[in-house]
């Protein structure tokens, strides 16, 4: 082998080498349909997303449903997930804080209200607003609420009932639940004669009444925040972001109640 060849041949070994070490540490991105982490208020939206989605021919996604803390914990702690979608933003900050997600994706995209409600065959009768006899409505039973100091559902009702004047009343007497569906089921099932959850909950399940809807302004804006995470490793991750802002999820958002914001597609 000539000299010439001989510099060739180490010259393209290295370049192969260079090459691979390269490609081994680039991430790789899986073929599979994104994996979503949402709030469990969000189920019956991303199922009819989803399915769309995947009538375009699209991977079918993965969705984990659970309270918004839970799920930020998990990912914390490395749970496979392409895109979180929190229901407040506290839980999308405190992604953020660990640099967990990928800020430019990041979209407020939908509003909710919280409302009062009982079994759809309770003679219960409660004008919700200040110095409402909440205590009195309960009876012996149990208020039905999310984790009022983690689930964000429990976080926006608990503030409501301080600003309302009502908290100290039932302080003593939360059914607190894993999650906002966890505590509409309590009140479905009629193992609690009250609970707050979120409107599109109360408007998924036909076993359940609004008594009344907790004004705007006695609680923090209620939120949802969605973003690609950091370590997203589904080649359609971005995609599905661009979907869940794009006109076909808009209407599905609205048919289950949800507002959507209108600066979502700008993140602000």
């Amino acid at each position: 082998m000539t000299p010439r060849r001989v510099l060739l041949k180490r010259a393209l070994g290295a370049v192969a080498f260079a090459l691979a070490g390269l490609l081994a540490s680039a991430p790789v991105l899986a073929q599979g349909g994104p994996v979503v982490f949402a709030a469990a208020s969000l189920k019956n939206a991303l199922d009819e997303i989803g399915a769309a989605w995947a009538k375009e021919g699209k991977p079918p996604v993965k969705v984990s449903l659970a309270a918004s803390n839970t799920l930020a914990k998990q990912i914390e702690q490395g749970a496979p997930a392409d895109l979180f979608f929190s229901a407040d933003l506290d839980w999308m900050d405190y992604l953020a804080g660990k640099n967990l997600i990928r800020p430019e994706t990041r979209t407020n995209l939908l509003a909710n209200s919280i409302v009062l409600i009982a079994p759809k065959d309770s003679p219960v009768s409660l004008t919700v607003g200040q110095g409402m006899d909440l205590a009195k409505a309960l009876g012996d039973g149990r208020l039905a609420m999310g984790n009022v100091d983690a689930v964000p559902a429990g976080k926006y009702g608990k503030a409501a009932l301080e600003k309302l004047g009502a908290w100290a009343g039932v302080k003593d007497r939360i059914a607190q639940a894993e999650s906002v569906r966890a505590a509409l089921l309590l009140v479905s099932r009629g193992e609690a004669p009250l609970g707050i959850v979120y409107a599109t909950d109360a408007a998924a399940d036909p076993k359940v009444k609004v008594v009344g809807t907790f004004p705007a302004d006695s609680h923090p804006p209620i939120v949802y925040p969605v973003a690609v995470l950091k370590d997203a490793t589904s080649a359609d991750a971005a995609a599905f972001l661009d979907f869940l802002r794009g006109p076909a999820a808009a209407d599905a958002f609205r048919r289950q109640g949800f507002t959507i914001l209108d600066k979502a597609r700008s993140g602000s």
